[in-house]
């Protein structure tokens, strides 16, 4: 009778457990979302940025350059940067203001204004980095546009372990870009571009994310151009979005000397 009584015991054990882990798969399915409303939903919280204050600390690195400043950023979009970079005890050091109709940048030390038209190079003397003007902005805020995507199924779309991987082919390039995606919050923890022999040409990493007004933020970034040889790394102290009475202006003194580039 207890033998009996100990297999009876077992049966139903089994059965429990059975019945127990049967749900939790189903319901890990159920929460699964497809790619096209996964790229709608990681594209609008992109967009849900309008502006954007940050301070922290930067790293700039690449072949001619390697340097770290404590900074603070002012953006509004879609196309309005405001940087200033701060050395020890907060002293001013330079102020750079960046639009699409051109830049200004004031050296504080040396008592000196930069200005002209946006150029490639010209953001390249100020930020000591290779990168159109929407990257920056996009590196800065720690996003990914995705708007290319939005009417394209990628090529691959995985789930595992509670991250999303979408893979997008460009055959006539011979490149892949790649998108890791962390099911809980949908923030986008890692990008990459690469060739298809494996070789990196661009890779974005995203960490620490905290939530604003339901939006992922990460306050470290690092963004690395393999091409270039340069490296970008941010990493936020404090952060604030669509604050509507921030400044992006820069106060200039009267004496400065003005240098058109």
């Amino acid at each position: 009778m207890r033998k009996s009584y100990s297999y009876l015991l077992l049966v139903v054990s089994i059965l429990f457990l059975f019945n127990a882990c049967a749900p939790t798969t189903s319901l890990e399915k159920e929460k699964i979302i497809s790619p096209d409303r996964l790229i709608i939903k990681l594209e609008a919280n992109r967009r849900k940025i309008k502006n954007f204050n940050g301070s922290g600390v930067i790293s700039v690195q690449n072949k001619e350059f390697n340097a770290k400043s404590n900074f603070e950023v002012n953006l509004k979009k879609p196309d309005s940067v405001k940087i200033s970079f701060f050395g020890p005890f907060g002293i001013d050091l330079a102020h750079a203001l960046i639009t699409s109709n051109g830049f200004l940048f004031y050296d504080v030390i040396n008592n000196k204004i930069y200005k002209g038209s946006l150029k490639e190079e010209a953001l390249q003397k100020i930020l000591k980095i290779n990168l159109p003007l929407s990257d920056v902005i996009d590196a800065f805020t720690g996003s990914v546009n995705l708007s290319d995507k939005l009417r394209r199924e990628p090529d691959n779309f995985e789930y595992e372990k509670n991250y999303y991987r979408l893979t997008y082919i460009d055959s006539t390039n011979s490149i892949e870009k790649v998108y890791t995606v962390k099911a809980d919050d949908l923030s986008i923890t890692e990008n990459s571009i690469k060739k298809f022999n494996g070789e990196k040409l661009i890779e974005g990493k995203f960490s620490g994310f905290k939530n604003f007004n339901n939006v992922p933020i990460p306050m470290e970034i690092t963004v690395s151009d393999f091409r270039n040889q340069q490296q970008i790394k941010i990493e936020y102290r404090s952060v604030n979005i669509n604050n509507e009475s921030q400044n992006i202006n820069i106060e200039l003194p009267e004496d400065a000397k003005v240098i058109e580039w």
